[in-house]
């Protein structure tokens, strides 16, 4: 793996990143931030079989834990670095970041976008007064573009996570997780470019020396877990957790991992759109892909965490309402809940309403009807009906599909998305 283009200066010694310097921190964002809470999440616990506690930084304005390490950046800059501005790189949750709160303290910031970024986040990011700039189709060569326009124009750079100041910012959540539950046994972290978990995980090891903390990363881009077991590792694919999709860990937060973390999971795709769904239908609470990705990793390893003391940063809640929908239709489908079939019928009055009377005599509910004169495999005086209706669970939905098949007529099961579209 290469780093990322992360502007001009040696890399930090990791032991910059201290206790002090995040309690420090702490006090720089107060009042700056929300101190989220940290509630017991029993929903969760049972979900999972471990006591899960959940901090909500999908709280924040700009819906995520970025803010804070761009606050203690931010002020960490002298007179001259603040009047020149600043400059980051970032497609999402960075970038309204370091506007939100640069404009609060009067800092012009550039922020370079990758030109596949959603117009969504680059409307939220001019939102704040920033100038953004679209370059590249990756982020690598936004990254390039990014380092161009920092020395063109004498800009400082708000690093996502290879820096010590915004390290120390992202540690203040564990501070607060352990002043609220100082028995945290378990810390579990999702991990992108490693800020998150090497603030956090610095500030729990150094309060709690006890406490393992655990980072979690997607199966399709799986950087750190193969820096910290030596393996050679492809990251690539599109990712629900794109927040956590970087291909480039940092230098100083790989060094500060293998000190402070215990180990890494990686969690499937189909894991974290469960965890998204679990947080909406369980906590009634938003998740993002990345946000989600710590309980993701207590579904992928339960026993693991059993019966201890878990505490999960909700790190975003900045999802497309459109992906949202998606994953919950596709988690009914799991479930057994939301039932597609597909039905072969001859084409006479009363089919659809005697169909209509089996589902619902067995307390189905229809909430989708297609009627398909003209499908080939179907004989010229036959129809097609798609249906899809709901069931209390897996069974109840086979015991209706069965009752039809008794009827005589021929049911498929289809694809939930292709029959509603």
């Amino acid at each position: 793996m290469t780093a990322a283009p992360s502007g001009p200066g040696a890399v930090p010694d990791p032991g910059e990143v201290t206790l002090a310097g995040i309690r420090k921190a702490a006090g720089l964002i107060k009042g700056a931030v929300l101190e989220t809470p940290c509630l017991p999440a029993p929903t969760l616990s049972a979900l999972t079989g471990a006591e899960v506690f959940v901090k909500y930084e999908n709280m924040q304005v700009t819906g995520s834990f970025k803010e804070r390490g761009a606050i203690v950046k931010l002020s960490s800059l002298s007179a001259d670095e603040r009047s020149r501005g600043v400059i980051a790189m970032s497609a999402g949750n960075h970038a309204q970041g370091v506007a939100c709160h640069a404009q609060r303290l009067g800092i012009p910031a550039t922020i370079v976008m990758p030109e596949s970024t959603p117009f969504v986040k680059i409307a939220a990011t001019k939102s704040y007064n920033a100038e953004v700039v679209l370059a590249g189709e990756t982020v690598h060569e936004a990254w390039e573009e990014a380092d161009r326009i920092a020395s063109k124009r004498g800009l400082a750079w708000v690093h996502p996570y290879d820096d010590p100041r915004v390290i120390e910012g992202q540690g203040t959540i564990a501070l607060e997780m352990l002043e609220a539950y100082p028995d945290l046994e378990t810390l579990v972290v999702p991990i992108g470019g490693g800020g998150l978990i090497s603030g956090n995980g610095t500030a729990a090891k150094a309060i709690r020396p006890e406490i393992e903390v655990i980072g979690v990363e997607t199966v399709l881009y799986p950087g750190m877990w193969g820096d910290f077991y030596g393996k050679d590792v492809r990251c690539e694919g599109a990712t629900i957790a794109e927040g956590i999709a970087v291909r480039d860990v940092g230098k100083l937060t790989r060094q500060i991992v293998r000190k402070v973390v215990d180990d890494i999971i990686l969690a499937k795709e189909s894991t974290i759109e469960r965890a998204i769904n679990a947080y909406l239908t369980r906590l009634r609470t938003i998740a993002e892909g990345a946000g989600a990705a710590g309980l993701a990793a207590l579904m992928t390893e339960p026993e693991r965490f059993a019966g201890k003391k878990v505490g999960l940063i909700l790190c975003g809640g900045n999802i497309d309402p459109r992906l949202l929908s998606s994953i919950v239709i596709r988690e009914l489908t799991r479930d057994g809940r939301l039932v597609s079939i597909r039905i072969d019928t001859p084409d006479r009055p009363g089919v659809l309403g005697e169909i209509a009377t089996i589902i619902g005599t067995l307390k189905g509910n229809v909430v989708d009807v297609a009627h398909h004169h003209l499908f080939l495999d179907v004989p010229a005086k036959g129809a097609t009906l798609d249906v899809t209706f709901e069931a209390f669970d897996a069974d109840h939905g086979e015991a209706i599909v069965a009752a039809l098949r008794e009827r005589g007529y021929r049911v498929r099961h289809v694809d939930v998305a292709e029959s509603m579209e």
